[in-house]
């Protein structure tokens, strides 16, 4: 059914679209191949926490997409959080006189599982008052926002190696996946796509906005497969990574058949520039 927006909600296209994806194998792993939505991965969306974010309840635009709290993915991703966590200092972390004895809840809703059954992905940054106890507020003085990734700033290292592994991969979406071939080999298919409303499932609808249909987040100058290369890179490793993005500029070149809709038309990047002999030049931005 498809999401009523009210009228002060920046608007969202329609999630029927068509897709470019692009398939190839891991030039580090035989066993592996990546399947990429390069409609996705070449589109504009940046995040725009705090610069035209709605956020996802009705509200609380303040909280980004913080509102819910972030659940643990396996037991290394709490494990670094807890290390991150103990790094934090009063300067980064507004609610740390809540927070540091207690920082994680277990969530109450029945997924089902039996009793005992997947502990650590139950577990969940606690809520406080409405929203993730590391979510600092506005008016801060350390500045809203994440303090696990202020921290990560402040020590110069990249957010997605202090933050809960829901926080730094979305919006993109991993899924794998083992496929039996006809002639009988094996291969373990890693699909790289947009998070966007359906990934939450059947709730995703009930949110207040979503930025990654939206374009009031596809603003960004260069495409995702460039500004989210450490993500991507860590979600499939360093090789793949360079092919992936080889791929996406000959793709760019070309021109895309299937842009993203919500992204400016047409894709205000040009890749090539970026190559040796290119011509032109362009600023890089960090990740």
């Amino acid at each position: 059914m498809p999401h009523e927006y009210l009228p002060e909600v920046p608007p969202e296209v329609d999630p029927d679209f068509a897709r470019e994806w692009l398939e190839f194998p891991d030039p580090a792993d035989p066993g592996r191949a990546v399947r990429a939505d390069l409609t996705w991965l070449t589109s504009a969306w940046t995040c725009v926490f705090g610069r035209g974010c709605a956020g996802v309840v009705e509200g609380r635009a303040d909280d980004g997409c913080c509102s819910h709290g972030a659940f643990f993915s396996e037991d290394d991703d709490l494990l670094r959080v807890t290390a991150a966590v103990a790094e934090l200092t009063d300067e980064d972390w507004q609610l740390a006189p809540v927070g540091r004895g207690a920082w994680t809840e277990v969530d109450t809703a029945d997924d089902g599982s039996a009793p005992g059954e997947d502990a650590v992905r139950s577990l969940r940054t606690r809520l406080v008052d409405g929203a993730c106890v590391f979510l600092n507020r506005p008016g801060f003085p350390g500045g809203a926002g994440c303090a696990l990734h202020r921290m990560a700033l402040r020590e110069d290292l990249h957010p997605l190696t202090t933050k809960p592994d829901v926080c730094w991969q979305l919006p993109v979406r991993r899924e794998q996946e083992v496929l039996d071939r006809p002639d009988g080999s094996r291969v373990l298919v890693t699909t790289l796509g947009e998070f966007d409303r359906r990934g939450w499932g059947p709730g995703g609808a009930d949110l207040h906005w979503w930025c990654t249909g939206s374009p009031t987040a596809h603003v960004s100058p260069e495409p995702m497969v460039l500004t989210y290369a450490a993500e991507l890179t860590a979600l499939i490793g360093p090789a793949a990574y360079a092919e992936l993005r080889r791929l996406a500029e000959a793709r760019l070149d070309l021109g895309m058949v299937a842009p993203h809709p919500a992204s400016p038309a047409p894709v205000p990047v040009e890749l090539q520039v970026r190559r040796p002999g290119g011509s032109g030049t362009t600023g890089i931005r960090d990740s």
